[in-house]
């Protein structure tokens, strides 16, 4: 299979970027499309040029490091599949292929493809944690935890923290990221103790971070590789409204007199 590609090459973040076109030859339909980068990037090298940037890890669906958009769709064009499981049979031969990195103002370009996706780390270190005692792992049955309240913790742990629906947000938003890492704790008793300053916090985090707002457009769940429901932004919403009401009530509630002598 032969491809047409056109790359975004950028050599720092702070120089200007433009996107570079490249044939490609022979391609197997096989190969995945971070293998078909592979094989240009060996080109590249032959030639003495500086080979493509971009990153990538498991290459199993898994890490989410393989942020790219294609075509104008981050992952790619099929739903529900990471760039590193997004195989060259899928495109037409002769095809032409634009491939860019994240567009969001919290993800800075830094070589080529790869981009900065270090504010979500920051959202995690603001609330995505648990307080628990180490130790022997307890028996299975000495936590209760209703199946609808697992199943939806699991389906919202199912997210990767690739930021796809950072990338295909028109404002740029993080919620459902924070949503998913919000309710997958909210709903096992684990989470209870840090519930009411965990949202609030992973919500101030995500609009220090320079996040935009959620307008409902809805394509964050349609770009979601491990399609991540759109409905826990509404739980995380309410998770937010009750956690600030909590606080407040906390806050405004009267001190006890000190006891004098």
């Amino acid at each position: 299979m032969d491809f047409t590609l056109r790359i975004w090459r950028q050599h720092g973040h702070d120089e200007p970027g433009t996107l570079v076109t490249y044939p490609v030859k022979g391609i197997s339909p096989d190969l995945s499309f971070l293998e078909m980068l592979d094989v240009l990037n060996e080109e590249l090298v032959g030639k003495g040029e500086a080979p493509i940037a971009f990153d990538h890890d498991c290459r199993e669906g898994i890490c989410g490091s393989c942020a790219m958009v294609i075509n104008g769709d981050p992952h790619g064009p099929l739903p529900g599949t990471t760039t590193c499981q997004l195989y060259m049979r899928h495109f037409r031969d002769g095809a032409d292929i634009t491939v860019e990195p994240w567009r969001a103002r919290a993800f800075p370009v830094l070589r080529d493809l790869i981009v900065d996706r270090g504010a979500l780390d920051r959202i995690i270190e603001a609330g995505g944690y648990v307080s628990v005692n180490t130790g022997a792992a307890p028996d299975a049955h000495a936590v209760t935890v209703a199946k609808q309240s697992a199943d939806a913790a699991f389906e919202a742990a199912a997210c990767i923290g690739c930021g796809a629906c950072v990338a295909a947000c028109p404002n740029g938003a993080a919620m459902l990221f924070a949503a998913a890492k919000v309710t997958q704790l909210a709903l096992l008793p684990q989470g209870q103790p840090e519930r009411i300053g965990r949202v609030i916090g992973m919500v101030e985090a995500m609009d220090a971070a320079g996040f935009g707002n959620c307008t409902n457009h809805y394509a964050c769940a349609e770009a979601c590789p491990k399609e991540i429901p759109i409905r826990f932004i509404a739980r995380l919403n309410r998770e937010f409204m009750v956690a600030a009401l909590t606080s407040r009530e906390f806050a405004e509630a009267p001190k006890p007199l000190e006891h004098e002598e």
